[in-house]
C-alpha cells in the first residue's frame, strides 16, 4: 500500500525512478512456482496455487497501470530477458554489453582454467628459433613482424575477426556478459603474445570494450 507514496517521494527528492512489471501467463506462473517447489505468498496452505495467482493479478492491476516498463516473460530465456532489461535502462550500451578479455599463455604451463575459447596457435612460425629474437617477446614489433611475415598469420586473423564479430553479438544476446579468449603456444612468449595483441586491436575495433593479460610472458624459461 505504501509502494506509490515512495515512488513519489523518491521522484520528489529528484530520483530517476522507474518501474519495471514483469509478468507471465497464469499457467507459466503456476508452472513455474511447481518447479522451484516454493508456495505463493496468497497460497499459504497449498493446494491453490491457481486461484492465488489470479488474486495476486487482480491486485498488481494498480502497479501494472503505474509501470513504465512492462516484460511478459512468458516465452523468454534468461538471456533475452536481461537482453530486455539492458535495452531498457542502457539503450545503445545494450548491443556492446559483453566485457572481452584476452589471454595469451604457454601451453607448457596448463591451459587457464578461465578460458570460454582456447586458440592454439603453435601453427605459426616459431620466434624462438630466430637467434636474434629469441630473448624477446611478442610486444616487440621485431617478434610480431616475424610472426606476421606469411600469409598464413594474416588469414587466420581475418577469419578470427569474421567469427567475432558473428559471435559476439550472439552471446551478448544470450545474456553472457564477459568472455575469456585464450591463446595459446608453447612457452606463452612469443606467438601468443603477437596474436593477442592483435586481437585486441580486433575487439576494440569490432566495438567491445576489451582488457589484455600476457600470462606466461615473464618466465624465463626456453619455449
Amino acid at each position: 500500500d505504501e509502494l506509490f507514496k515512495a515512488i513519489d517521494e523518491m521522484k520528489q527528492m529528484g530520483c530517476n525512478c522507474r518501474l519495471l512489471y514483469m509478468d507471465a501467463t497464469v499457467e507459466t506462473i503456476v508452472m513455474r512456482y511447481k518447479e522451484t517447489r516454493r508456495r505463493h505468498p496468497l497460497d499459504p496452505e497449498g493446494g491453490k496455487l491457481e486461484e492465488a495467482v489470479n488474486r495476486e493479478i487482480e491486485m498488481l492491476k494498480p502497479v501494472k497501470k503505474r509501470a513504465d516498463f512492462i516484460i511478459n516473460t512468458t516465452n523468454l530465456t534468461l538471456g533475452q530477458l536481461q537482453r530486455k532489461m539492458y535495452n531498457m535502462f542502457f539503450g545503445d550500451y545494450a548491443d556492446k554489453s559483453i566485457n572481452v578479455n584476452v589471454m595469451s599463455f604457454g601451453f607448457k604451463y596448463g591451459i587457464p582454467i578461465e578460458a570460454d575459447m582456447l586458440i592454439d596457435v603453435r601453427f605459426l612460425p616459431n620466434p624462438y628459433y630466430v637467434t636474434d629474437l629469441r630473448t624477446r617477446n611478442g610486444l616487440d614489433k621485431a617478434v610480431s613482424d616475424y610472426v606476421f611475415s606469411n600469409g598464413t598469420a594474416r588469414e587466420f586473423m581475418d577469419k578470427f575477426r569474421d567469427m567475432l564479430a558473428f559471435m559476439l553479438p550472439h552471446y551478448v544476446e544470450e545474456g553472457k556478459t564477459s568472455l575469456t579468449i585464450c591463446i595459446g603456444c608453447t612457452g606463452g612468449k612469443h606467438r601468443s603474445v603477437a596474436v593477442t595483441e592483435q586481437l585486441r586491436e580486433i575487439v576494440a575495433d569490432i566495438g567491445y570494450p576489451v582488457e589484455c593479460i600476457h600470462r606466461d610472458i615473464k618466465r624465463d624459461t626456453k619455449e
